[in-house]
């Protein structure tokens, strides 16, 4: 008959794997916010100047979505995304998770903010458009 041997735990060497935890990202919240400030101070510059061009010489203000503004619209959400998701990888999100999350937060964010751009652009050209006066809000409250 085979002899049982009792096993010891003194005898079994486990080996655990240490967390690595490597610096939060700093780096990448703060390109990304100097890339969404950059580009979107170029895309209000830009829609600014289409303002401009419409007032004086009544060129078109729609399409809105030519190459320029859409190049600059588009880096200011790229620059958004960094910037959540490497906050997000502060917090302790995984990187994975925290540029996902931060994606569909600027998109769904953009394209809102895109369509009531492209709507203002609509009524401003058709003479809909009624300027709102915030000097006297306060009178409201």
């Amino acid at each position: 008959m085979p002899t049982q041997r009792i096993l010891n735990y003194e005898d079994i060497d486990f080996e655990l794997p240490y967390a690595v935890i490597q610096q939060p990202p700093y780096l990448l919240s703060g390109i990304g916010l100097a890339i969404g400030v950059l580009c979107g101070l170029t895309f209000a510059k830009l829609i600014e100047n289409r303002l401009e061009a419409w007032k004086q010489d009544r060129l078109p203000l729609l399409p809105l979505g030519n190459a320029e503004t859409s190049i600059a619209f588009a880096g200011t959400l790229i620059g958004i995304t960094l910037f959540i998701g490497g906050a997000l990888q502060v917090f302790g999100f995984a990187a994975g998770a925290a540029l996902l999350v931060s994606m569909l937060l600027s998109l769904l964010t953009g394209g809102a903010l895109w369509v009531q751009l492209e709507r203002l652009m609509q009524q401003v050209e058709e003479g809909r458009f009624k300027a709102v006066d915030f000097d006297n809000f306060d009178q409201f409250f």
